[in-house]
């Protein structure tokens, strides 16, 4: 054990069974806040009409920001997908399925106004309706992974290595149908399934990088350059390489996450990885709440530090709604009531165990 109480990193999955990983709620608390300045910052570009020096961290991000959620998403499936199809469903399915109901129609709730002014109610309504075939918003990732859960346990007699290599195939084709869970099932499971299928690779990993820190930390720096080069001369976007960066981009960031945990340096992004849904949901209101105040008020006149600063307001603002709602006692937003579930409620925190 650590001496923040959880696990070191050693002992693979089965070990990960009994606390937190505390390299994995690092990385998970890395990956968290690169999606809510993904969000921002693009979202302010978009408004403002011009790029900020924020952009260039996105970019930076993109060929790895959602490769290493997913594979983390997956990193401990084996634990679990034993279970009876009852149990398997309720912890994989509909615990996500609950929370994309919650949020969806919050957030219709709020861009409802909106999208009546341009056409009509009835219209809203059917997008409302639309959004449980076409995931909406920044919704998409938690409506995707039940379908990653269940494909891979459907598929479990099939041999790994050809599910493996149709998933990579899948990857690299750059399959653009227009429907997000067709596209983003077939950029993204690969990686899914890769946590899934080589967790044991990854956490020897992670325990290489806490056993030798300086050469790490060198691998580190190779990979950020050469990140950089290939994101600046637009061959990120190729086929096999895409696949390549995004592998070798989750690897930094678990071994990011590793060094951070070795030396419990920033433990904030560990706070944001053990509660990572939480941002997840809830991020999107102090976000464009912040982002229309700043650009109407015109109170600072660099996009860059608006979308810093927007991203900022998103992750603090996430947290503190979840706090606001534990204290007036709204918690169904943020855990599923007693009603959802269809198997025997397990102990222990809700949101935690079932991300």
């Amino acid at each position: 054990m650590a001496p923040s109480g959880t696990i070191a990193g050693s002992g693979g999955t089965k070990a990960a069974s009994a606390a937190r990983v505390d390299w994995v709620d690092y990385a998970k608390g890395i990956c968290i806040i690169m999606v809510v300045m993904m969000h921002s910052v693009l979202g302010v570009e978009l408004a403002a009409g011009e790029t900020g020096f924020m952009h260039v961290a996105v970019a930076f991000a993109k060929p790895f920001r959602m490769p290493d959620f997913f594979l983390i998403s997956g990193l401990f499936l084996a634990l679990v997908i034993d279970r009876d199809w009852r149990t398997y469903l309720d912890r994989k399915v509909v615990h996500f399925a609950y929370f994309y109901v919650v949020w969806v129609t919050i957030q219709f709730g709020f861009k409802a106004p909106a999208f009546a002014a341009e056409t009509s109610w009835h219209h809203v309504g059917l997008l409302y309706l639309e959004s449980f075939i076409e995931p909406f918003g920044t919704l998409w990732f938690i409506y995707l992974l039940p379908i990653f859960f269940v494909v891979t346990k459907l598929t479990r007699r099939i041999p790994p290595l050809a599910i493996w290599l149709v998933a990579a195939a899948l990857e690299t084709a750059r399959i653009t149908t227009g429907w997000t869970v067709i596209d983003e099932f077939c950029a993204r499971f690969v990686y899914f399934y890769s946590g899934y299928l080589f967790a044991p690779y990854v956490f020897a990993l992670s325990d290489r990088a806490r056993k030798h820190p300086a050469l790490a930390l060198a691998a580190l720096a190779t990979w950020a350059l050469v990140n950089a080069g290939l994101v600046a001369w637009g061959a990120s976007e190729w086929g096999i390489v895409s696949l390549a960066l995004g592998f070798a981009g989750a690897c930094a960031i678990i071994t990011m996450g590793t060094l951070l945990a070795r030396a419990q340096w920033l433990n904030f992004l560990r706070f944001c990885g053990e509660h990572s849904i939480v941002i997840y949901l809830a991020f999107f209101l102090p976000m464009a709440a912040t982002r229309t105040l700043l650009l109407r008020t015109g109170i600072i006149l660099d996009i860059g530090t608006v979308s810093l600063i927007v991203t900022v307001a998103g992750v603090i603002g996430a947290l503190a709604i979840w706090r606001a709602a534990l204290r007036l006692n709204a918690h169904f937003l943020f855990e599923r009531p007693d009603a959802f579930w269809i198997a025997p409620r397990k102990a222990g925190p809700v949101l935690q165990a079932a991300e």
